[in-house]
This record gives C-alpha cells, structure tokens and sequence, in this order.
C-alpha cells in the first residue's frame, strides 16, 4: 500500500469520493472523525459500504478504523463490520504487542461467528499516540499474524504529552515526533510488517506533502496515510518505484545471482555488496517484479 485515505464513515458523498480517489487504501472512520452522537449511524453506513464494495474486483483495500480498546466503542465497531470481511481493522492508540493479541482475539471470535476464515481481517496499528505506547514499540513482533503494518500518530501523541505543536516553522516534525516517527519505523521492520507514515495535514500544501514523502521514503517508509483526496496523487508517484530505480534494482539482483557466492559484485564500475540486494529485493517486491 502507498496512499491510505480516511474518510469519515458517516458521509455517503466522503465515501464515494474516497473510491474515485485512486488510493491504494481506504480507511473508514469510526474514531476521531466521528462525532459520538454520530457513531452509531457511521457503524450502519461503514457496514452498508463494506457490504457494496467487498465483492467487487478492482477496489482499493478496505479497512476500519475502529475506537481504542479503552472507550468501551470497540466491541459495538467490530461486531458491525467483521460479517461484512473488511480487508484490515485499524486500532487507534495501541500500546503494545498485547492490545494487538487482544483484538486478534476478539477477530477470531467474530470470524468464527460469522463463517469466516480464521486470520482472514489483517490488524494495522497507530502506534505512538501516548508517551507509554513509544516505549512498546518493539514489542509488536510476534503479536499476530494478522500485524501487517504499524504507523504513528503526531496529533494525540502532542496532546498526550502537553507540546504546544508537533512542527517547526518550516513545517518539519519537532524531535519528540521525530523520535516516535524513527521507532515506529524500527519497530515495524523488527515486526516484519510495512512502515507506514503518518498524516500530512496541510492538505493544500502539495510541496510540503511532496517534501514529506520523499523524506518518509529515503527513510525506509513504504506508503503514507492521506487526509484528503487531493493528497493521493503525490502519494503514490513518491512511494512508486521509477523506471530508473527499478531497472538499477534487477541489475544487482541479477550480478548476485550470478556470483552468489559473491560478498561484492561490480556494476558497471560501482561496487554493491549484500545490503544493495537487500534493499534492491525490496524495491521489487514494492513494485510487483518478485
């Protein structure tokens, strides 16, 4: 996944927006952009959507963001769209591997419940949104198989911890949010799962997104979540892989696995060594070459 796009759960007109978005993700939204008057509606249009758009060939991936495990929402959110197989549930405000297992368990419950295969809903997790949660970064590892990608929220995180902002003048994040970015990142690859930045929130500010991204990408992120429809486009060409980068890629593939034996191999009069192919695997597999 490149782009990830919220769209709150409760507006039709949001919805339908987001699937002409050209997102690789949908996330619809029972939290934060919910008012709580408001979610039981959102439930019943989230699960109306899934049920729509499910079956259908050619969708993004569809996922829920449902409420934190400590509201006491969290049971009412999953029992409205697990019978209508969304492809991920996102779970706000984790802080830890355990609150992973935890709605591991309350997945299979539901699943079994409703005739689905077992593991068949993947969980993606919002991982820094406390001070507490940013030291259980590398406990996620193991957690469940259902893991497939850990990001980080700036928003509650500065709330939680009393900073007047979470950006400098020139836009970038202060060093606290900086920290939490690095972990989350670490954290994701000691889990195996993506590395998923988190939310640009000027909108309008395509350079800045722009910026944002490459940065996010040369880091070892792999996707972005998206606030607005209009932030999708730039997504996706910064976390594609380019012609160049791909064609360099099969290059290195190719020279190890004709030496593989080799430690070092020479391209065209530049040395790469095993962590080049690491990398260059990697940038294939994002690309669907492997």
């Amino acid at each position: 996944m490149r782009s990830m796009l919220f769209v709150p759960a409760d507006s039709e007109k949001k919805l339908g927006k987001g699937l002409e978005s050209g997102a690789d993700a949908l996330i619809l939204d029972l939290e934060d952009s919910v008012a709580a008057a408001n979610k039981p509606a959102a439930r019943e249009m989230a699960r109306a959507f899934l049920a729509r758009h499910v079956p259908t060939k050619n969708r993004p991936l569809l996922m829920v963001r449902v409420n934190a495990l400590d509201t006491g929402l969290t049971d009412a959110d999953l029992d409205a769209v697990v019978g209508v197989r969304p492809d991920a549930i996102m779970l706000p405000k984790a802080e830890g591997g355990r609150d992973v297992s935890h709605l591991d368990a309350k997945l299979t419950a539901r699943e079994a419940v409703a005739g689905i295969d077992d593991q068949t809903i993947k969980i993606v997790v919002v991982a820094t949104e406390t001070a507490k949660a940013v030291f259980s970064l590398g406990t996620y590892e193991g957690a469940s198989p259902r893991l497939s990608g850990l990001t980080w929220g700036a928003e509650d995180l500065s709330a939680d911890i009393g900073a007047e902002t979470n950006r400098a003048p020139d836009g970038r994040h202060t060093e606290p949010f900086r920290i939490a970015r690095s972990l989350c990142l670490f954290g994701a690859v000691a889990a195996g799962v993506q590395p998923i930045d988190t939310v640009f929130p000027a909108f309008r500010d395509t350079e800045g997104l722009t910026r944002e991204c490459e940065e996010a990408r040369r880091d070892g992120f792999t996707g972005k979540m998206a606030i607005h429809p209009a932030q999708v486009p730039v997504i996706n060409a910064v976390f594609s892989p380019t012609p160049e980068a791909i064609a360099e890629a099969e290059a290195v593939v190719a020279a190890f696995a004709a030496n593989p034996s080799a430690g070092v191999v020479n391209i065209n009069g530049e040395m790469f060594d095993r962590p080049h192919l690491t990398r260059a695997e990697r940038l294939l597999k994002r690309a669907g070459k492997r």
